[in-house]
């Protein structure tokens, strides 16, 4: 339901009012138009917020939010594509979904329209969690406002949502295993079991979304302002840094989030030891000038980030290399630079090259994708990816990264 937080606010009244019906994605195979978590609102007179599917699927999702209203009863919901029968509801791109269809009364004090008034005061880039007890027809959710930070046993009502006993100490092994998913920022159906819950098994419902990881772009030119821009739309928090205050006080530079003059290396450095540079940390370093580019990376090597890039040319690189290595950086951290930065797309122009570079962030975020045109390659255009370990052998995840 997090997807839903920007249109919330015009839906509160609703909410209040009405009876309203939750309609969720806890399942999708195959190419699918949207993620597991994905929601939407249908109230009692009709009234629908939010997509599944892009149209495949709406009309039958409604038909049975509208249902559940009626009976009260959660439901479970399979779509899919059948050859067989051109007019079955079903998605036409050939994957398959399974929705959750949760009622609501429309009572404020119920806790699924509870927890989606809290929604409503969260923005766009505020990190937030929700988790759903799907299991038993559906008892209830909380909302979490620091997911990076979870703690079970401080959080009385996701102990009672998860029906575990008043000792602080039963059932951690698994609040590990909730607050562990919790703080990876993911979304995705926890299978929880076992000693510690006083139900049995639980089935979970986990939505979380940390603060925007941060692009750290070094150089304020041509290039950088091209790229500013583009990277906002794919949920950078973005910061330009440039030593030079005439040329970081440009105006065309003002699409960053935040524009720093300081010496590259320094404010790097700095960030690190307060904490502000992070394992999604992306750098990106296009200042071209080797008084700033070698320190700078000398210092990006030495820490533990996503994605650490260079622009230049392969002559520069061989410099760089050069340099870095008279710097005492080991050959194997030197590996991981992104150097020449960019995909071959034949870029030139500034926007081109910033097309070249996101195109390299995003196939670094997914390097079992084969980077070709799609016309050239066969299966699922979506295809599933792959989980992250689990804590323990018991935790089962479907999981949508995001």
């Amino acid at each position: 339901m997090l997807d839903l937080i920007p249109s919330l606010h015009g839906w509160a009244p609703t909410i209040i009012g009405q009876r309203f019906a939750v309609a969720t994605i806890v399942r999708a195979s195959g190419s699918v138009p949207r993620p597991v978590g994905s929601s939407m609102l249908v109230s009692n007179a009709g009234a629908v917020l939010g997509s599944l599917s892009g149209g495949c699927v709406e009309g039958a999702v409604v038909a049975a939010a509208l249902e559940s209203m009626d009976d009260g009863a959660t439901r479970l919901e399979t779509f899919g594509y059948s050859a067989a029968d051109a007019f079955a509801v079903g998605l036409t791109c050939g994957g398959e979904l399974d929705v959750h269809i949760e009622p609501a009364n429309g009572n404020p004090g119920g806790r699924l329209a509870e927890a989606l008034l809290q929604l409503v005061a969260y923005g766009l880039d505020e990190p937030v969690a929700l988790v759903r007890r799907l299991d038993g027809g559906g008892s209830g959710a909380v909302v979490i406002s620091q997911p990076a930070a979870a703690d079970v046993s401080h959080h009385p009502q996701l102990r009672a949502l998860l029906d575990l006993p008043g000792d602080p100490g039963a059932g951690r092994a698994r609040s590990v295993q909730l607050e562990s998913f919790l703080r990876s920022g993911a979304t995705g159906v926890l299978q929880l079991g076992g000693p510690g819950l006083c139900t049995g098994a639980a089935t979970l419902l986990v939505e979380s979304r940390l603060a925007p990881p941060r692009m750290l772009v070094f150089g304020a030119n041509d290039f950088s302002a091209a790229l500013l821009p583009a990277a906002k739309p794919l949920g950078y928090h973005v910061t330009l840094v440039d030593a030079r205050p005439a040329f970081a006080s440009q105006a065309r530079f003002q699409t960053a989030d935040e524009v720093v003059t300081a010496w590259p290396h320094h404010y790097l450095a700095a960030e690190a030891a307060a904490g502000r540079v992070d394992a999604r940390t992306l750098i990106c370093v296009l200042t071209h000038d080797p008084k700033f580019d070698v320190p700078l990376l000398e210092t990006a090597l030495a820490l533990d980030v996503a994605f650490i890039g260079a622009l230049g040319s392969r002559r520069s690189h061989v410099q760089r290399v050069g340099a870095l290595l008279d710097a005492g950086v080991r050959p194997e951290r030197i590996a991981q630079l992104h150097s020449p930065l960019g995909l071959d797309l034949g870029a030139v122009t500034p926007a081109e090259v910033a097309v070249s570079v996101l195109a390299e962030v995003i196939a670094a975020r997914h390097p079992a994708a084969s980077h070709q045109p799609l016309r050239e390659t066969s299966g699922p255009i979506h295809q599933e990816r792959a989980a992250k370990p689990a804590p323990t052998h018991s935790l089962q995840q479907e999981i949508a990264w995001t």
